[in-house]
């Protein structure tokens, strides 16, 4: 199924570092790896941005 870019974005950019935007895309073990980790210390929530927004849109996880 397709999800929006700018939701996984946006959940992202506010809730990165409890992984809310794995949760989003059906990403579970990753989304607790980020709660974990709190989103790799932020390095991984940047990333993230940065891939996020340069994905195309509606885009398959």
């Amino acid at each position: 199924m397709s999800k929006s870019k700018w939701i996984s974005f946006f959940l992202c950019l506010f809730f990165g570092v409890v992984g809310a935007h794995k949760f989003y895309e059906g990403r579970i073990l990753l989304g607790i790896v980020y709660i974990l980790t709190a989103g790799f210390a932020g390095v991984g929530v940047v990333i993230d941005l940065i891939i996020l927004f340069f994905k195309p849109n509606p885009y398959y996880p």
